[in-house]
């Protein structure tokens, strides 16, 4: 690492990170490939050392002055750890302020856990892609063209790739951030912070016909069978429909779609279409419909910058500008009580489908995507596609596994095929 530090201010997105996090809860999501043949720590490491000089953005740690939280060059490599049991555990702060960012190998997997304040799932994504081709080359001798998000590790990195694209496309008119509370499914919480995570293997196939056949995109049937599966929790847990809650999932959106941006931090907001319980029952396929034309609503151009100019507009206030960084947490906090979490019962990110260089795919096996669980809320699910299978990973730090079962009988309820992996052991389900 150089000998001048690299500083960077916190994006627009990532500012809440380090104001709301504690002891129990960091915003730690992960992304990992699977390869052929077991992991060689020492190559990993050989490579890690060389892919983390092209990604200063991302070699962070986070400090702070008297006004703000800010990023910093870390000083050393950080060292690759053998995985646990249990992904995306909490990251200390005494971990965040030496390095954001973990790279962890286990049999054939190699992982990386970001905290949420230096990237976004994309940057998060090129970043690993980057990291096995290097690995590829150093064991493999395999020469990977820098297409298809793999970097030149030895190439300059380019200024708009550590660009704040939030400040950059911010308009002026902002959107509401108001919104109504959504219920929340309860459990057993486990000991020690412990996540169980379950996961869907699906014929990508098969759910692509059936979204195809009710003319709604992979998005959306996702989400509208997760809303369905919570909704029969609330169903039996409260009975009478006048005081049910709205079941509302929280879906982060790429917003590199609407705006040219080469940014590897976050550049992605939040959409959170649902139904509304209490007026009574709907059917899968209402609740289809209904998703369908909330995200056709909510996703537009115009709507994105609206909340984009909204989260920028509360960064830019002169007062809170000035204000010293503990008061600055106080209302953060505040804030994402009120707006955060309890205005929807799980987040679905879906990264889409992962495309390699054809000389990286021999190689690979599979890439899985973990968003670690809410402060507040029990399971949160990370979808992300590679060749002809969709994984689905339902994350949870409850004991009690109703939602994940629900949700994958729904799916094959719709002829798609799935096979659960729960703590490492499959069982095939079928269609």
């Amino acid at each position: 690492m150089s000998n001048k530090r690299f500083r960077l201010p916190l994006d627009n997105a990532a500012k809440i990170y380090p104001a709301v996090r504690n002891r129990k809860w960091s915003n730690v999501f992960r992304l990992s490939v699977t390869l052929t043949e077991e992991i060689d720590p020492i190559i990993l490491q050989s490579s890690l050392a060389v892919t983390i000089k092209r990604f200063p953005s991302m070699a962070m740690k986070l400090d702070k002055n008297f006004f703000w939280y800010y990023l910093e060059e870390i000083s050393v490599v950080p060292k690759v750890r053998q995985d646990s049991p249990s992904p995306c555990s909490i990251m200390k702060l005494s971990e965040i302020k030496t390095c954001a960012f973990r790279v962890l190998y286990s049999g054939k997997r190699i992982a990386v856990e970001f905290f949420h304040s230096i990237t976004d799932g994309n940057g998060g994504l090129i970043f690993l892609k980057t990291l096995t081709a290097e690995y590829l080359l150093q064991k493999e001798h395999v020469e990977v063209p820098f297409i298809d998000g793999v970097l030149d590790r030895a190439g300059k990195p380019d200024k708009n790739e550590s660009e704040d694209s939030f400040l950059k496309y911010r308009g002026t008119v902002s959107g509401s951030r108001k919104e109504e509370t959504a219920y929340h499914i309860s459990g057993t919480r486990e000991p020690d912070g412990f996540h169980n995570i379950i996961t869907g293997i699906v014929n990508l196939n098969d759910a692509l016909a059936a979204s195809k056949s009710r003319s709604v995109s992979l998005t959306t049937l996702l989400v509208s069978v997760m809303i369905y599966s919570i909704m029969e929790i609330q169903n039996r847990e409260i009975p009478e429909k006048s005081k049910q809650k709205p079941v509302k999932v929280l879906v982060p959106v790429n917003l590199r779609k609407y705006f040219k941006s080469s940014s590897f931090r976050n550049f992605v907001l939040y959409v959170t279409p649902g139904i509304n319980a209490s007026m009574g029952d709907y059917t899968l396929e209402e609740i289809i419909q209904i998703i369908h034309h909330q995200m056709k609503i909510q996703l537009t151009e115009k709507q994105m910058k609206a909340k984009v100019t909204a989260n920028v507009k509360a960064e830019l206030n002169m007062f809170l500008r000035v204000l010293p960084l503990f008061m600055k947490n106080i209302g953060m906090k505040a804030a994402y009580s009120m707006i955060g979490e309890k205005k929807s019962c799980i987040s679905m990110s879906n990264l889409g489908r992962v495309k390699l260089p054809e000389q990286m795919n021999k190689f690979v096996e599979r890439f899985d995507f973990t968003l670690g669980v809410q402060s507040r809320s029990h399971n949160n699910c990370g979808i992300i596609s590679y060749r002809d299978h969709l994984y689905i990973n339902i994350i949870r730090n409850i004991r009690e596994s109703e939602l994940e079962q629900l949700f994958f009988e729904n799916l094959r309820l719709l002829d798609i095929s799935v096979e659960i992996e729960d703590n490492c052991v499959s069982r095939k389900v079928n269609a």
